[in-house]
Formats: C-alpha cells, structure tokens, sequence
C-alpha cells in the first residue's frame, strides 16, 4: 500500500500564492507518475496537473496552465503543486494521487490513478 498525506491548503486572496505538498510512504518502490485533481462539492473530480517520475513527461489542465507548476523530490517520495495567481474559481479540494504502475507519463484521467490521498481545501477569497 501507499498512503499519501497532502499539506499546504488554507485561505488566500485572490491572486496570491499557495504551496500544496504530497508526501507519500509505505510502498513506493514502484511509484511513477504523482497527479493532482480537484473536487467540488456536487461536481466531478478534475485533473489539475501530473508528473512521471523523471519529470519529463508533464501534464496541466488548461484552466491552470501559466499559472500552476508541478514538481516532485523522488528523494522525499514528495510531490508539489505550487500555485500563482490564484482566483476564486482555483476553490476546491485538492487530492494527490499516485497512478497505477504501468503508466509511466503524465496521465490525465481519474481510472488511471490508483492511490488517493486524504485532500486539502484551498479557499480563494475574493
């Protein structure tokens, strides 16, 4: 197993900054690509952004690209999301993942994750 803590959520104004971190444990021996989605309440889970384990292979949501920047420490087994320029809509969960083992690039879609972690909220304020 491979549990996933994510850290660095909290409540900013608009068009400031937020750091997420993803620290994974257990089983990490065979991990590859980490990803990010975001939840609403009453909405579908969204890909936000993914990255293999080289970091060659990197992938972003439009409605984040510019502003969003994914990054990981394979040393730390740590993933990062640091986010600029924030804005109301950037409100959400946000939830770190693992995919499954034999994907080796930035995968986009929800069914090609396998681990979840517990999520933390980003309020934007207006």
């Amino acid at each position: 197993q491979v549990q996933l803590v994510e850290s660095g959520g909290g409540l900013v104004q608009a068009g400031g900054s937020l750091r997420l971190s993803c620290a994974a444990s257990g089983r990490t021996f065979s991990m590859d690509t980490m990803g990010w989605f975001r939840q609403t309440p009453g909405k579908e889970r969204e890909f936000v952004s993914g990255i293999n384990w080289s970091g060659g292979s990197i992938n972003y949501a439009d409605s984040v690209k510019g502003r969003f920047t994914i990054s990981r420490d394979n040393a730390k087994n740590t993933v990062y999301l640091q986010m600029n320029s924030l804005k109301p809509e950037d409100t959400s969960i946000y939830y770190c993942a693992v995919a499954r083992g034999d994907i080796s690039y930035a995968a986009s879609l929800q069914s090609e994750y396998f681990y979840w972690g517990q999520g933390t909220q980003v309020t934007v304020s207006s």
